[in-house]
């Protein structure tokens, strides 16, 4: 059964580091984009981050840009979200999907048909 499962959330300290997971199983995610997206209490999902099969071009929404990085694991079958300098305003499920007919990356989370249950993070003093 194909399956996106999400790991690595957790409760951090503002200005503090979390490196999340994709990792996808019964089905290759290297040949698709990818996009990492979140939603906090009371508002709509986001876009936080994307990339490309093709080119692992990447894009980022501007209020994570320079803090966020995404990246791949071809042996791992995963894809990444290194997350430095964490801000209260940061705390929300996050999610990652994809869309085994797109290769592109878009932050539009209508892109994208087939998701993970998420994962916590939580960024408190």
């Amino acid at each position: 059964q194909a399956r996106l499962v999400e790991s690595g959330g957790g409760l951090v300290q503002p200005g503090g580091s979390l490196r999340l997971s994709c990792a996808a199983s019964g089905f290759s995610l290297q040949t698709y984009g990818v996009g990492w997206f979140r939603q906090a209490p009371g508002r709509e999902r986001e876009g936080v981050a994307c990339i490309s099969y093709s080119d692992d071009r990447t894009n980022y929404a501007d209020v994570v840009k320079g803090r966020f990085t995404i990246s791949r694991s071809i042996a791992k079958n995963a894809v990444y979200l290194q997350m430095n300098s964490l801000k209260p305003e940061d705390t929300a499920v996050y999610y990652c999907a994809t869309n085994t007919a797109y290769a592109g990356c878009d932050l539009g989370d209508a892109t994208y048909n087939f998701w993970g249950q998420g994962t916590q993070v939580t960024v408190s003093s």
